[in-house]
């Protein structure tokens, strides 16, 4: 069961238990084994858990969502005050300063009662050692409220504070914007564990509700103080850690015996794995601990699973320890049934609130990854591709075969054990990847020949050939996946044994995924660009819609055209880098396509991946195709720089520019450089960072300066290049100007130049499409700042952003799919 442990593949879904002898122990007696759990520096007795950090993630996240509540929905916010306020005047002012008072005086009681049982109870170290957590906790928690309170009262815009604050019930000045007295008492119940009882949550509850009805509390500010409680309270326990809360010998040897088993020694095999030995002559036990926090922490990764891959398994709800329990019965009661060799089901028990146990009978052995090479056999291959045989027959999925998970018992004969993540009923999709799982588990140690023969004389060849699509990394766990990084080319190597086999299997590889990484990067990027932008747009002061509407029509028609010859300049700078000859419409045409292109992919990315697919559609080989890519993008960076330079300088001798002077734009430029070099020191110094930066140059000394030799020959088509890279810059800043010019601005060419080469500069490393939202705030910010325009800026970048990067998405598309249907791309 995937969700009880921590042993997870954060990619396929599947799971495999760490390596562990079958009859030694790996660890140390006496020292518990760490699991989900990360033991800290100072003693094994104290463990940091991930539930606390995804819950202080989860807050920080929460604090942040109400305060952007209160500036943007400032009319609701202070509305929702008014009506408290309202309410409360009902109430006798006496009656208020009553209630007041007996809840102040039960909220500090709260923390000494709790207290003072932990210390006096029958663990009074572990009770000394919560007190301690819980005062740190409150200790912090009274810091962030009052840091929090100062940013508001000081420093944060008007309409935040206008929102979590109203005048004082008497005298003059406003209420705090946090409620600082709830805080504190919180995180101390929640890191020192006494949150969970009943009555120090009504007196918290009475509490908030006497600051309301005294009027010196808002709905808001209650709300804060409480998830500023929660959040630092998580946050120390994740940085201190936390008494470890997994079970220990004595108490699983008191579970083991309740449920009929004779436990005589028990010695720690593993993460969450103890090897029983039991009185009496009865076999020995695996059993394998289930414990409540591993099974929070693993639920996200779960999640996550499922939304990025087709074969991961669905994550189901948080289940409580015996639903798991009943789970990992499950599976392992359908194998045996199936007929399969694997550890049987010795008992299931609970151990304490937290915690629960799986009994399996020992099967004395060593798992695949701890045999000789010669041990490994045919007659062995075969009987692994057996067992699997028979799970698929019951139509039951295995989800992690790992070598680990291969037990080869001491009479040769093989299990599948660590079925934990397996399923019932499983799909046919899922069976097909546990068979690309077994043969590439396999083939790391026999070979692919051997491994791919045994299995088709098992399983047959259409099986095999039907997971060929699904023999991809991210289709493996991911012990698997770094034994391949040894031997790179060990799945073309099955692949192309499967093909032999069978010729006609399929060999495309199946899309896995269904979110990428990547996608979801430029949905949180947009998201976020948008959060930060929309705002603009609705503010009552030098609104850009009212700007866009009231823009100057000539200047707005040479915007156009500006944007328009962008296109034609591209085709020239496109054309000269490749020596080839090309169809100028086409390549028009695919420049224009990329307008289209770079809307679902970030940077330029997209605009290099339509590129080399169309020289390659031209009949140009991939590798003279990739060179010409990258000659013009290599060229291109180094005009970018010149021209960077060069606008620079000009922008210190330009007095219409707006920027005052040169040395207004000299610390952008002192700054990036100093970035820079600091980053090249870095790369240079971490030896991981240097092998990076090596394997990226190293196309550019094998391909792109051959290339760029052969362009040499051809002056004519090098100088096409370079005048049309050129001419792509200048075609954009005039567009950026007109822009500018139309709205209003009056501002200077070499200002604007500067502006923009940042901005697409910023725009090509970002992550977002077109890098959208990055380019739209650079510019904004460029044009107020470098280039003087105070009023208007945010209008001109909207206006150069809809012409060159909105308006071109239809016509992008229409020349994209006109390629396409004519077999040029």
């Amino acid at each position: 069961m995937a969700t009880v442990t921590a042993r997870q593949d954060s990619d396929t879904g599947g799971e495999h238990p760490a390596k562990a002898p079958a009859d030694v122990p790996r660890q140390p007696p006496g020292r518990p084994p760490t699991g989900v759990f990360a033991a800290l520096p100072w003693g094994p007795e104290r463990v940091r858990q991930p539930a606390a950090l995804i819950r202080f993630l989860l807050g920080l996240g929460a604090i942040c969502l109400t305060l952007l509540l209160a500036e943007y929905a400032r009319a609701t916010a202070s509305g929702l005050d008014a009506d408290v306020l309202q309410g409360t005047d009902l109430v006798p002012r006496q009656v208020t300063r009553l209630i007041g008072a007996l809840s102040t005086a039960a909220l500090l009681l709260v923390p000494a009662v709790s207290a003072g049982r932990r210390v006096l109870g029958h663990d009074r170290r572990r009770g000394r050692r919560q007190v301690a957590d819980g005062l740190l906790a409150a200790v912090l928690a009274h810091a962030a409220c009052v840091a929090l309170a100062l940013w508001i009262d000081r420093s944060a815009p008007a309409p935040l504070l206008d929102a979590l604050t109203h005048p004082l019930p008497s005298g003059p000045g406003h209420t705090q914007p946090v409620y600082g007295y709830l805080a504190p008492v919180l995180a101390y119940l929640t890191a020192s564990g006494a949150r969970g009882r009943r009555r120090p949550r009504v007196v918290l509850a009475v509490s908030g509700l006497a600051g309301m009805l005294t009027g010196y509390a808002g709905p808001l500010t209650l709300l804060l103080a409480l998830l500023i409680g929660a959040t630092v309270a998580h946050g120390t326990l994740y940085a201190v850690g936390v008494p470890d809360p997994r079970p220990r010998p004595e108490a699983l040897t008191r579970s083991l015996r309740e449920v009929g088993l004779r436990p005589r020694e028990v010695a720690p095999a593993g993460p969450d794995r103890y090897l029983v030995r039991q009185s009496d002559g009865r076999p020995d036990l695996d059993v394998l601990i289930l414990d409540r926090q591993a099974l929070v922490a693993a639920l996200f990764q779960r999640v996550w699973r499922r939304l990025r891959l087709r074969t991961a398994p669905h994550p189901r709800v948080v289940r409580s320890l015996r639903t798991g329990l009943e789970h990992e019965a499950l599976v392992s009661y359908a194998a045996v049934a199936a007929g399969v060799r694997t550890r049987r089901v010795a008992a299931t028990a609970e151990i304490g609130p937290d915690a629960a146990l799986v009994a399996y009978e020992h099967v004395p052995g060593r798992t695949l990854d701890r045999l000789a090479d010669e041990e490994v056999t045919d007659a062995l291959l075969t009987d692994a591709w057996e067992q699997l045989r028979l799970l698929q027959r019951r139509v039951i999925s295995h989800r992690a075969l790992v070598p680990e998970a291969v037990l080869v018992a001491e009479d040769g004969a093989v299990h599948l054990v660590d079925l934990a993540d397996g399923d019932i009923a499983a799909s046919e999709l899922v069976l097909q990847a546990d068979i690309a799982q077994l043969l590439t588990a396999l083939a790391l140690r026999s070979g692919p020949e051997r491994a791919v023969r045994s299995a088709v004389a098992v399983l047959g060849a259409d099986a095999v050939g039907a997971a060929l699509p699904l023999l991809q990394p991210i289709a493996l766990p991911r012990v698997t996946r770094a034994a391949l990084k040894q031997r790179p080319q060990l799945l073309d190597a099955i692949r192309a044994e499967v093909l032999r086999t069978r010729p006609q299997a399929p060999a495309g590889a199946v899309r896995l995924e269904r979110l990428r990484p990547r996608t979801l990067l430029a949905v949180v990027g947009g998201v976020v660009a948008a959060c930060l932008l929309l705002p603009q747009f609705f503010t009552t002061d030098h609104n850009p819609i009212a700007a866009m509407a009231g823009a100057d029509p000539g200047w707005m028609t040479l915007a156009v055209l500006a944007a328009a010859a962008g296109h034609l300049a591209a085709t020239m700078g496109f054309v000269g880098f490749v020596p080839e000859r090309l169809d100028l419409w086409h390549a028009t045409l695919a420049q224009v396509a990329g307008s289209f292109v770079k809307v679902v992919s970030p940077g330029g990315v997209g605009g290099v991946a339509l590129n080399t697919r169309f020289l390659q559609r031209s009949g140009i080989p991939t590798a003279q195709a990739l060179s010409s890519v990258g000659v013009g993008q290599l060229l291109g960076l180094v005009l970018h720089l010149l021209q960077l330079g060069a606008f620079v300088y000009l922008l210190g001798h330009d007095p219409g520019s707006g920027a005052g002077s040169e040395m207004d734009a000299l610390p952008i430029l002192v700054g990036g450089l100093m970035v820079a070099g600091l980053l090249l020191a870095v790369v240079a110094a971490v030896p991981p960072a240097r092998r990076w930066l090596l394997d990226r140059l190293r196309p550019l000394t094998s391909e792109v300066l051959p290339r760029l030799l052969d362009l040499l020959r051809s002056p004519g088509r090098l100088a096409a290049g370079i005048t049309g890279q050129l001419l792509v810059s200048l075609c954009l800043i005039t567009c950026l100007y007109c822009c500018a010019k139309a709205v209003g601005g009056t501002p200077g060419f070499a200002a604007i130049a500067v502006v923009l080469l940042i901005g697409n500069a910023v725009g090509s490393a970002a992550p977002t499409p077109g890098g959208a939202g990055f380019i739209d705030g650079a510019l904004s910010v460029g044009l107020a700042t470098t280039a003087g325009m105070a009023e208007g800026s945010v209008a001109a970048a909207v206006l150069y952003r809809l012409l060159t990067f909105l308006l071109p998405v239809l016509p992008g598309w229409a020349a994209f799919t006109w390629l396409q249907r004519r077999k040029a791309l």
